[in-house]
């Protein structure tokens, strides 16, 4: 008898052949990932050109249980159509663990790296393609506007934290959680700072918080007591949550000015 993945589904299905680079995702994520974008394959056919796993669930990063699964899934076209059609799928899928996915045509993919630069560019040196060609490993990406999107979600990260406090600070449940999102939202930047000066960026977060402050001159304890944090006591580092805030804000604002200096 054959193996599952050399037996060809009837009435056309696809076969598991048809998926590569498998065995380079984590044990776990490929489990899930096998039978979902195989699902996906068999319900948009032709029309689904390339499906590509990135971010953390790519490698070292990945926590089983606790970390997303992201996936990006490219089509030659892309109309109203396809997304509800894969409603059903996407609520199967965020179930295990799997967000829902990007859906994207390659022209909207070219004509956006101006606008989302870091994101493009994280998904580029970060990614394993699964299934069809892999169209991030061209992609072009300009030094001036990857720049220009670190000192955006900097500032407006401050903006954002100030105002999120305002809001709650009273009540004090629910700092700590803010800290955590916000450092965690803020980790793409920091490796893009790093590749503004020239480094070769690691993918593992501790790394890149080490290297960021040793190149920016900031408190690297803050951010990774921050990081390291999975009480939910609202406290960090035996200190509360709200006065940790404060150091917190003041390295975010010293990495704001050190990103405008880059120009």
């Amino acid at each position: 008898m054959k193996a599952l993945s050399e037996l060809q589904h009837e009435k056309g299905d696809i076969t598991l052949s048809e998926l590569v680079n498998l065995a380079s995702l984590p044990q776990q994520v490929r489990k899930i990932v096998e039978p979902y974008s195989l699902g996906m394959i068999k319900l948009h056919g032709d029309n689904l050109k390339t499906i590509i796993v990135y971010g953390s669930s790519t490698g070292k990063d990945f926590i089983a249980g606790k970390s997303n699964i992201n996936l990006l899934f490219v089509f030659k076209e892309l109309e109203f159509t396809s997304l509800r059609m894969s409603l059903k799928s996407v609520a199967k899928g965020r179930k295990k663990g799997i967000i829902a996915p990007l859906f994207l045509t390659e022209r909207h993919i070219k004509t956006s790296t101006d606008v989302f630069p870091i994101e493009f560019l994280e998904m580029k040196e970060n990614h394993i393609t699964i299934y069809g060609q892999d169209i991030l490993e061209a992609l072009e990406i300009k030094k001036d506007n990857i720049r220009l999107q670190c000192e955006q979600q900097l500032k407006g990260k401050l903006i954002r934290l100030r105002q999120a406090y305002l809001e709650i600070g009273l009540r004090r449940k629910g700092v700590e959680a803010l800290l955590v999102e916000s450092l965690t939202s803020l980790i793409p930047t920091f490796r893009n700072m790093l590749r503004l000066k020239g480094w070769k960026v690691p993918l593992e977060k501790e790394e890149v918080i080490n290297r960021i402050s040793s190149e920016f001159d900031v408190d690297r304890g803050v951010f990774l007591s921050i990081l390291r944090d999975k009480r939910g006591d609202e406290k960090i580092a035996g200190m509360e949550a709200d006065k940790f805030l404060g150091k917190y804000l003041e390295e975010i604002r010293k990495l704001a000015i050190a990103v405008d200096e880059l120009k």
